[in-house]
């Protein structure tokens, strides 16, 4: 391990040529002196030109750390696994490769993680950047299938149940090895198809060992979102997705547990009923059905289909 490296930090990319580059830009330009901390670029079989504009950027920015890596199996947590076995810093950092970091990023977790010793994680804001702008039909509720993420406005130690997200995620490696990384079964995106709730039982494990969680508000990324590709295809894979990762999740504990994680997301359903009343007598009527939607979906993926 490098006596200079403080923290790394790894991004998983798939297909995302056009919005790369920004992100290693970001983390290039960072506070933080760069003998400081490492980069890793794990490539999950991207058929665009990423590999390409990764590899010529790490070219022109040879003094700073940046490594190439390539996983062929389809899925995000096989590509942070195979990221983070390469980690020679005692901080690993998962920041998504089209999510933009602010410039004082890398330096305030390193800060919060010395004036914090008892911290086993850390999560961050994630401010969605829509390109070109909101959708009328957005709300609160649905924007976390975005990457919306704003948990506190006050640093503070995550509730029971209530964890950081994979895209602005941070832990001691030495703990990351505890859980043994991602589990696979929860692969996130194959193809067409998203099995996720690989950070939410990551999380879940962490926590179970004892350790506290925090969430800092001030540790910020902005994640870009293509309004034109949010179609009713796309959010159904997302929504669906999430209900997916909950089956396979739920059914390794028990029936029970199953049967349990159904009475809950019937309750959602009902509440989203009551949202989309809520929006409608506010004036926002476009963003009354997309809150039902999410749910139906998510239930969806749930039962299997």
């Amino acid at each position: 391990m490098s006596n200079n490296l403080q923290i790394s930090v790894v991004i998983c990319t798939y297909n995302r040529a056009a919005y790369i580059n920004d992100a290693l830009q970001s983390l290039y330009n960072q506070t933080l002196h760069k003998k400081n901390y490492e980069i890793i670029i794990a490539n999950n079989n991207s058929t665009d030109n990423t590999k390409e504009v990764v590899e010529t950027f790490i070219a022109l920015h040879t003094d700073a750390n940046f490594i190439y890596v390539e996983e062929k199996q389809q899925g995000a947590s096989y590509a942070r696994n195979t990221g983070a076995a390469l980690v020679q810093s005692p901080l690993l950092c998962f920041m998504d490769d089209d999510a933009i970091a602010e410039n004082n990023y890398l330096e305030l977790i390193v800060l919060f993680f010395q004036q914090h010793t008892d911290a086993g994680g850390l999560g961050g804001r994630i401010i969605p950047k829509y390109i070109p702008t909101e959708p009328k039909w957005m709300s609160y509720y649905v924007s976390s299938l975005v990457g919306n993420f704003n948990y506190s406005n006050e640093v503070c130690v995550f509730t029971e149940g209530k964890y950081p997200l994979e895209s602005n995620m941070i832990i001691k490696i030495e703990d990351f090895k505890k859980v043994n990384g991602f589990n696979t079964a929860l692969p996130g995106v194959v193809g067409t198809l998203r099995i996720g709730g690989e950070g939410k039982e990551f999380f879940y494990k962490l926590q179970a060992l004892g350790n506290k969680i925090y969430y800092h508000p001030n540790i910020i990324v902005q994640h870009v979102v293509e309004v034109n590709k949010l179609t009713k295809e796309y959010m159904y894979r997302v929504a669906s997705g999430i209900g997916r990762g909950e089956r396979r999740r739920v059914l390794l504990i028990s029936k029970t547990a199953f049967v349990k994680k159904n009475i809950e997301y019937f309750v959602k359903l009902i509440a989203s009923f009551i949202l989309a009343i809520k929006y409608t007598l506010q004036g926002h009527p476009a963003k009354a059905l997309p809150v039902i939607q999410f749910r139906i979906d998510a239930w969806k993926g749930l039962i299997g289909k």
